[in-house]
């Protein structure tokens, strides 16, 4: 009789347990996963966002060490004399390197080989398909920009073009003030630090940034009910 109980049991029991099985991919996302990108693949845009929000604080903390510093020197010397300070630096690592172990397989006597031929036997060649792919993505960027340009400057939208100048007048006061240099390290600074902040005040900035945008949008909506052409247009 027991058995007979254990053997009815177990189909409910196989049952329940192969219904749980499906519902774990189901289920929420790893903490480590790109949550801009959900269940997709995490490949170079994840792991940009990953270095942009800090989530390994170390590889974060290099890169973005070593491009401040890279835009720093290029703020205060050439963009040929940093390019050579930098080539000077690696050579100047990897040829020590290659002689301190060329010294201690000669003093040990051993048949290490080339400190770097690991590195020297990986196939870096661009093929012709991985090129035409990226030359077919950058075109349909290029097309993009030329469209939008052409949009704006023969005046396909009056408002859009408006926003154009305008922007374009601030930005001659801002280059007064600022090079290309100086604006790249604001830039990066921002990458940098806006999104955690944002991440960690998500709520708050929302806020204002929502009525930022209701008052922006009622004073778009009073100047297009001024200029001569856009009323019509909406009518229409």
């Amino acid at each position: 009789m027991a058995e007979s109980s254990a053997a009815t049991q177990s189909p409910s029991v196989s049952s329940s347990s192969s219904g749980a099985e499906p519902s774990a991919p189901g289920g929420g996302g790893s903490p480590g996963a790109c949550p801009a990108l959900g269940a997709k693949s995490c490949g170079s845009s994840c792991a940009v966002h990953d270095l942009i929000f800090w989530r390994d604080v170390k590889k974060t903390g290099f890169v973005f060490g070593t491009t401040l510093i890279m835009l720093l020197s290029l703020a205060a010397f050439s963009v040929i004399s940093v390019v050579s300070y930098l080539i000077l630096a690696l050579l100047s690592v990897t040829i020590s390197f290659r002689v301190y172990k060329s010294v201690i397989q000669a003093v040990q006597k051993s048949e290490e080989g080339h400190p770097f031929k690991a590195y020297l036997d990986v196939d870096i060649t661009l093929s012709s398909e991985a090129f035409h792919n990226y030359m077919n993505a950058a075109m349909v960027h290029i097309n993009r920009a030329l469209k939008l340009i052409i949009r704006l400057f023969l005046v396909e939208d009056l408002v859009d073009s408006l926003k154009l100048a305008v922007f374009m007048w601030l930005m001659t006061y801002v280059g007064a003030v600022f090079n290309g240099i100086t604006l790249l390290i604001l830039a990066e600074l921002l990458v940098f630090s806006v999104p955690v902040v944002y991440e960690k005040y998500k709520t708050q900035i929302d806020h204002y940034v929502g009525i930022a945008r209701d008052q922006t949008k009622s004073i778009v909506d009073k100047i297009q009910a001024k200029l001569p052409g856009i009323a019509k247009k909406k009518a229409e």
